[in-house]
Parts: C-alpha cells; structure tokens; sequence
C-alpha cells in the first residue's frame, strides 16, 4: 500500500465520488495489514532475534509514516462522511497500532489517528473498538508500543462516556489489566513505561469518578482503588533490579490512593481490599472483574512495605505502632504479608523489609506473652507458603535478615520444617551447611560476634546438630568426610576457642555488672555445651569413614 493510494481516496471523497463504504473499509485495512506484514517480515530477516517491528529500514518507516499522514488528513477531511468514519473506526485503530513502535514519528500519528476516532465517533461505540484491538495487541510482537496508542485513546474514551459508567469501565479494566500484566512479561521492558500507561488509565477513571455522585460514584472509586493494588503488583514483580528505583512511581499513586480513602492501615490489614470487594461484587456478571483483581492482596501488601522502604512514599510509624498494640490488626496484617513472601518472581529485598517489617512488630510487642503469639503466628505464616518454595524462603529471609535474634527463629524454623515429611522431600538438609556457615563464618569476615549474636549461633548450632543426627547419607553430600573436615576445623574447633574466651571475659565483668554477665553466661554455657556436643558428633562420623 502506497501513501498514494490513500491520498487518491482522500480526494475522491474531498470531491464528492461515490465510493462503496465496504469496499474502502476493506481495502484499507487489507493494504495497511499488508505493509505491516512486509515491514515485519523484512526486519525479520535482518534479525530474528529482535521485536522485528521495531527494526523497519529508513525506506520503509519513511512509507509507513507517508501512509500515516495520508490517513489523518483524509479522517481530517470536513468532507468525509460520518458514516464512512464510524466504518473505518472499527478496523483502523487495530492495525493502525501495529505502526507505533518503528519510530517516535509513526506512534506520534498513531496516537493522532486513533484521537481523531475517539473525537468523531460515539464513545460508546469507540470503547468496545477499543478494548477489542487492544486484545489483539496481546498477541503482537511489541505490545508495549502497540498498546500505547490504544491506551492513550481508551483514557479519553473514558472520560468521553456520558452513562452507564460503571457497566462501560468494569467491561475494559479487566483487559487493561491483561494487557499490562502481559506487557510486563515482555524481556525488554521498561518499567517507567509500563508504570506510565497504568497510571494514565487510573487518572482517567478518577476522572470519570470525580464527575459521579451517590452509589455509581462510589463503585467507580472502588474499581479505582482495586485497580490501583492490582498495578501495583504488577509493576512491582516487574522491578529486576533495585527496588529504590520504583520510588518515585509509587509516590505518584498518593493523591489516588487518599481519593479512594485508603489507608496503609486499611490496606495492611485487608480491610480495605474486603471492603472495595463488597462494593463492586454485587452483580451476577462480575466474574471477569472480580477474576481479573487476583492481586489485590498482593498490591495492598506491597503499598505498605513500599511505605517501610521509604517514608516519601508513606509514613507508616504511626500503623506499626497500632499493629503492636492491637492484637486483631497484627494478625490480619499477619495474614496479608505472607502473600508477598509467597510470591515467587518479587526481588528478596521485598520480602527482607516484610520480614523485618514482621520483626518490628514482634519484637516490640508491649509483653511477653503477646510475643510468644506473635512468634506463632510467624510459624503458621511461613507454614501456609507452599512447600516447594518454603525452604527458599527461609533460606532469603535468614540471608537477608539484620536482626540475631529473628535470623534464630528462622533458623529455628528450618529445623522444624526439615522433621516434617513434606520438607523433607525437597532435600533441604544439602543446604544446612551454608545456613550455618552464613552464622559461624559470617561473609564479611570475622567470628560471630558476642554476645551480640547469640541467639543466631544457638540455633545455628541447634540446626546443625539435629541435621547430624537425622540424616544418615555419607558420600559427596552433607556427611561427607571432606565437608565434615571442612565444618570442623574451619568453624567448630574455632569457635569454641572463641566461645571459651568469651566465657572467661565474661567471668570477670561479674563484679561490674552482675546481673548482665550472668543473663550472657547463661547463654554462652548453653552454647558451649551444643558446640561439644556438635564436636563430638562430628569426630565419630569421622572416625566412620
């Protein structure tokens, strides 16, 4: 298809003549389906590794963007009939899109053509065009610069809808959705981008929800809400390098969040997510709205950690504080956690602030006896992870963890998940050599230091010595002549010239401060008893061998 072609047409309706409407329609749409076929086609062969629309020759774009200009100066035209624009609406935007990532030029057009169908045409009619074509953009070789102009075109449909607003946005959402979550598969992505595009579609629905009054207003503000954690998920997975970097994004969704009246309490709680649900779920054929927010929890979780990873996003003291004294809240909050230390594709460092945002709680909790709940709660939230991926879990968050005394608990927990039968099938003991190292003999360098770590080394000692006594493999693997050797004098017989040193130092700070050195001497004796017994254990599975 040449630019000429489309201008000839262009002067024959300019002139008045008498075209069949569905013959144009076709032969538009054929010709254009055709020159996108050959510009892919043609950057195929010069690199079949790379999204081949987006690598057309200079020859070809220049065409492309001829063919472009033509058609928006002939949907331009004050001559062009109405019913002639309404027929091409309905096939244009679709194929049209498919030009939009060769160059800023052709998405720039793109965008103008697509403008000019939402201006002219019922936007009740625009909306289902729309969602249609951007439907099949899923399936495109580029979708993230395919789906900008549809985007860009459905935001002002939107806003352009005069009734029916809930019915019209809670029909579209669910593919927008589809189309950024599968946006944020692509291996190119970008996540400003991505985040670009979800964050325009939510300016417009807090459009058309400011413009609403009584129930229709707030559903549409509910849809909004839902639809905000929902994004926020997705971006979220979507980060592969440093989370600090999706700070200034998530900033950009405060004022949203406060017009939907969410809290970050509300959020981490899941009352608010309940709450948006119960709104919007009162019709029958909800099901691919409903079925399209599987994330919500997720989001909502993340909102909050993304209010621990930076105050500029959300100050969240003030939640932290009512979660340690409202046992209620903190185990709600409990519950919603464990969705981002279930999730498989989010970076560690996520679940290192979750479980440190869980630590804060626990640790701070006003008494004893509601930190021995709260420390149970943590076990049923680390049992309720599926089991393929609860030992990596573990193992992250012991990794990861700042704090002795929480890294003992995890370690705690690994032991008591390797005496279950299902743990035990993922062969999670090849891997205690390297928790306990991770203590023993920390990577920075050094000795574990006391009694600053103590609760760490008991329990690594404690892991180390039930997996000695519960797993009966020799060969290459964890009982190995060559591993136990390595364990013995590389981290037991140091430590406990290290242990015995700190006993005897702290014999003779009792005179200064009795009562602390006597609380550390408890727990250094205890340790240095696990250790002998870690010691002599070892030497007869090696006098075994």
């Amino acid at each position: 298809m040449s630019a000429a072609t489309v201008s000839y047409l262009h002067r024959s309706v300019e002139a008045g003549g008498s075209l069949d409407l569905e013959s144009l329609v076709s032969e538009l749409a054929s010709c254009l389906n055709s020159l996108s076929e050959n510009v892919a086609s043609s950057a195929s062969d010069d690199d079949h590794e790379n999204d081949v629309t987006l690598n057309a020759s200079d020859d070809e774009e220049n065409d492309v963007i001829q063919v472009l200009d033509e058609i928006l100066k002939f949907l331009s035209s004050p001559q062009i009939d109405q019913d002639l624009i309404d027929a091409l609406s309905f096939e244009l935007p679709k194929v049209i899109s498919k030009f939009a990532g060769l160059s800023s030029r052709c998405l720039e057009l793109a965008e103008a053509i697509v403008d000019r169908f939402v201006e002219a045409c019922n936007p009740r009619d625009m909306l289902p065009v729309l969602c249609e074509a951007l439907d099949a953009a899923r399936l495109s070789l580029s979708l993230s610069s395919s789906s900008t102009p549809l985007l860009h075109g459905l935001s002002k449909v939107f806003i352009s809808v005069r009734r029916r607003h809930y019915e019209q946005l809670k029909v579209a959402v669910p593919i927008v959705l589809n189309v950024l979550k599968d946006m944020s598969l692509e291996p190119d992505m970008q996540i400003e981008g991505l985040f670009d595009k979800a964050l325009g579609i939510a300016v417009s629905i807090k459009d058309v929800a400011s413009k609403l009054e009584k129930e229709e207003g707030t559903r549409v503000r509910s849809l909004l809400g839902l639809y905000l954690m929902q994004i926020t998920a997705v971006f979220s997975v979507s980060i592969k390098d440093k989370v600090d970097s999706g700070v200034p994004l998530v900033i950009q969704l405060k004022p949203l969040l406060a017009y939907c009246g969410l809290t970050h309490l509300g959020l981490i709680t899941g009352n608010d997510p309940e709450r948006l649900l119960s709104t919007i779920s009162k019709d029958d054929d909800d099901d691919d709205l409903l079925n399209s927010f599987h994330d919500i929890n997720l989001g909502a979780s993340l909102l909050f950690i993304w209010g621990r990873i930076s105050p500029e996003v959300a100050d969240v003291a003030n939640d932290v504080t009512e979660l340690q004294s409202n046992p209620e809240k903190r185990w709600l909050a409990y519950g919603m956690l464990k969705h981002i230390l279930a999730a498989r594709d989010l970076l560690w460092e996520f679940k290192r602030h979750t479980i440190e945002a869980v630590t804060l709680v626990i640790m701070y909790a006003p008494d004893a006896d509601l930190r021995k709940k709260t420390f149970e709660t943590l076990k049923r939230i680390i049992s309720d992870i599926p089991v393929p991926q609860r030992f990596d879990v573990l193992k992250a968050l012991v990794t990861n963890s700042q704090s002795s005394t929480m890294r003992g608990i995890l370690l705690d927990q690994v032991k008591n998940n390797m005496s279950t039968s299902s743990l035990q099938a993922t062969d999670c003991d090849a891997h205690v050599s390297e928790l306990v190292e991770l203590v023993l003999k920390p990577p920075h360098g050094g000795p574990p230091l006391f009694p600053d770590q103590c609760d760490e080394v008991l329990a690594a000692l404690n892991l180390y010595r039930f997996a000695l006594l519960n797993n009966s493999r020799g060969g290459n693997g964890f009982l190995s002549k060559k591993t136990l050797e390595r364990d013995y004098k590389g981290w037991l017989l140091p430590l406990r010239t290290i242990v015995s040193g700190s006993i005897a130092a702290n014999q003779r700070d009792k005179d200064h401060d009795q009562e602390s050195s006597l609380e550390i001497l408890c727990v250094l004796n205890r340790i240095e008893s696990l250790l002998y017994w870690c010691i002599e254990l070892v030497e007869e599975r090696l006098k075994s061998h």
